[in-house]
């Protein structure tokens, strides 16, 4: 079995977008399973980790029936997850890095840096909590249904994220240092959650849900009070932008991508 071919529409982009976010970022988390710093946040990693994935399966089932929809294959979710090469992924760059601060390759023997973890976590439930609100208005009675529920969980996984940004931000001279080259690592990819295309241009047109500079402001609000309550300072703008959500993606995603999908290329069809 070969890699899919998708001729996506602007609707079936915007509905990957979502999912493939959700997705990439609980193939992150889920690297830290068994190596938590301690027993009760390995749990928190991983139950977000699974929240995750069924965000990203029902997001990824819809965005397959909607392909068949606009005329093209009917594709179901492990189809999507497993099957698409790196460049048909659409998801942000923020979520496919390393669990590190440093710019070093993330090594599989060292899950990663704590604080650069949780400080992620805040920033992509901040921003689902956002797209999930507005989606929960949407036209599409099917994405509507998902946002609803997903919202909540976004809820709890800002708060979880937020309450360890401030504790490590707040903390001892150590923890402050690591909190903050985690924000200095981070910040540089955030401008690509609010950029607006011609695929959002189209969703906003049709109802189906918000541009992403309509995330913007709510976002802002939020993470920036926490990031003061914490002790943190934001790194001053910078003309670099990532590409993620184009599928032009970071060195990292490649090797994500390789370990997530060994299995079913490996065994095409395989079943437990």
């Amino acid at each position: 079995m070969t890699s899919i071919t998708l001729k996506p529409s602007p609707q079936v982009q915007y509905v990957l977008r979502l999912a493939d976010t959700a997705l990439i970022l609980a193939q992150r988390l889920s690297e830290w399973c068994g190596h938590a710093p301690v027993l009760e946040e390995d749990i928190a990693l991983t139950n977000m980790s699974l929240d995750l994935v069924g965000q990203s399966r029902a997001l990824l089932t819809h965005a397959g029936q909607l392909h068949a929809q606009a005329g093209g294959k009917a594709f179901d979710e492990d189809q999507l997850a497993f099957w698409r090469q790196e460049r048909d992924f659409l998801n942000p760059t923020l979520v496919e890095l390393p669990n590190t601060a440093e710019e070093a390759t993330h090594r599989r023997n060292r899950p990663g840096d704590f604080a650069f973890t949780v400080l992620r976590n805040l920033m992509v439930a901040a921003w689902l909590k956002q797209a999930w609100s507005h989606l929960a208005r949407s036209n599409d009675p099917e994405l509507a249904a998902i946002a609803g529920k997903a919202v909540k969980e976004a809820r709890y996984h800002q708060q979880h994220n937020g309450d360890w940004v401030v504790r490590l931000g707040d903390g001892t001279d150590e923890s402050k240092a690591r909190m903050q080259r985690a924000l200095d690592r981070l910040w540089p990819y955030v401008p690509e959650l609010f950029e607006d295309d011609d695929v959002d241009e189209a969703a906003a047109q049709a109802g189906l849900g918000p541009r992403s500079s309509a995330l913007q402001e709510g976002w802002e609000a939020e993470v920036r009070a926490v990031l003061a309550q914490a002790t943190l300072q934001p790194p001053e703008p910078t003309p670099f932008r990532s590409t993620g959500r184009r599928g032009i993606h970071s060195e990292h995603m490649g090797y994500l991508l390789a370990e997530m999908q060994s299995l079913q290329r490996a065994h095409p069809g395989a079943a437990w």
